[in-house]
């Protein structure tokens, strides 16, 4: 059984060493507004590159530029230079879905994925794209025999992409799901003239609705209030069965989410592949993973289409389900190296006691978690401190001046 990558989502310098630190094998990311989450609260910028490509390498890890929006004629020359720019500092591969974008990354030798955005579902068309790439995200929409048939076709008939290697085949694995057909959709261009298709989908399907006829005035009823906000995706349960199916990535959503949710969720999920690989997969540890993957932002979970779709998953999806929250505490002020003490004010309103579960955060730490040990406040013992108060605490590993620290509780509805 050969190895499957895990493709991690990178949405500033925080997440980017936590999806390291975490055991990601890759990782992608968009700059500036030309990628699918270009309204992301974080986003690269080109001058980014070379510090993303070298922090990538020396980690001895893989890097992806995501430029799979929909491109007008006005902005040609500028992915000309973002596609000059990945070549030039050794970002391993674009995601595109525009044809001008795919065609001028094959002509200057740069590999190229297809995003989902093309909703490749068949073998015809992978046989198509090969022509211009090495690996395919397919669309969203396929259930598991699917997937699995044409990676079978592939493999039978010898589908090499320009490397000469046959075709790779990437799905998603985890995260947000989109109601549109592989995320192409126009609700929010028609309620407020921006793009999903532009990476600045606003989520308006993600509220409640009330339907009206307008002819009787007679208001609808609506069991669930959710009805486009689907569920989103969680495969821990059968990753067994994705990884049989021939893939050779697993692609985790969300590049706009949080280092802790990036942290919970390829750690999770690498330790499930390493379960797979050494086969001591079980339902057991499933339990114990789901448990995990709860903790961190969720609208409940769904299998999405691979074990085909049951319709109470489409509006199960409040929000956030998340079993634990954050809450940011301040920043460090020093660290002490020798004896692992970080000195810090707390900023926010908040108490923190002996015991409580912490979070730091930080653009060279990446994510590191743990308890609040050794408390003390204002320079003396104490087992609880509030807003104002200078504390210190040890920790486990190095963090850095100007970090965020953050209490971690757990989520009051789901208690």
């Amino acid at each position: 059984m050969k190895k499957v990558e895990l493709l991690a989502p990178a949405g500033s310098f925080e997440t980017l060493m936590t999806a390291i630190n975490a055991g990601a094998d890759a990782v992608y990311f968009g700059v500036g507004d030309l990628n699918m989450r270009a309204s992301a609260a974080i986003n690269f910028q080109i001058s980014d590159l070379k510090k993303i490509a070298d922090i990538c390498h020396e980690n001895k890890i893989r890097a992806y530029i995501t430029l799979n929006t929909v491109v007008y004629n006005q902005e040609l020359e500028k992915i000309r230079e973002i596609i000059d720019q990945v070549k030039l500092y050794g970002i391993d591969a674009i995601i595109a879905s525009d044809l001008a974008v795919i065609e001028y990354a094959r002509k200057i030798g740069v590999e190229v994925h297809i995003s989902t955005q093309m909703s490749v579902s068949n073998t015809e068309s992978v046989r198509f794209f090969s022509k211009f790439a090495d690996r395919i995200v397919l669309a969203r929409e396929l259930d598991l025999e699917q997937v699995q048939k044409i990676i079978e076709d592939i493999k039978k008939e010898n589908i090499c992409g320009p490397s000469g290697k046959l075709v790779e085949i990437e799905i998603f694995a985890h995260g947000a799901m989109c109601v549109a057909q592989s995320g192409r959709c126009a609700m929010s261009l028609y309620h407020y003239n921006l793009s999903a298709n532009r990476g600045k989908c606003t989520q308006v399907c993600r509220r409640k609705y009330q339907v009206i006829d307008m002819d009787t005035n007679q208001e609808l009823v609506i069991d669930n209030n959710f009805v486009m906000s689907r569920s989103d995706l969680c495969t821990i349960g059968m990753l067994d069965k994705l990884v049989a199916s021939g893939i050779s990535v697993l692609k985790i959503e969300g590049r706009g989410r949080g280092p802790e949710y990036v942290d919970t969720v390829i750690r999770t999920y690498k330790e499930a592949l390493t379960t797979i690989e050494n086969g001591n997969y079980s339902q057991e540890k499933v339990t114990t993973w789901l448990f995990n993957l709860k903790k961190v932002f969720n609208r409940n979970f769904s299998t999405g289409y691979y074990m085909g779709r049951k319709i109470e998953e489409w509006s199960n999806g409040e929000n956030n389900m998340a079993t634990e929250k954050k809450q940011l505490i301040g920043q460090i002020e020093h660290y002490y190296p020798k004896i692992g003490v970080i000195l810090m004010t707390i900023n926010n309103d908040v108490e923190i006691r002996q015991g409580d579960q912490l979070m730091i955060t930080g653009p060279t730490t990446g994510t590191l978690k743990g308890k609040f040990e050794d408390l003390l406040v204002n320079d003396e013992k104490s087992d609880r401190a509030i807003k104002g108060d200078s504390i210190t605490f040890k920790v486990s590993e190095k963090v850095r001046v100007n970090d965020k620290v953050f209490l971690i509780y757990s989520s009051e509805k789901n208690e």
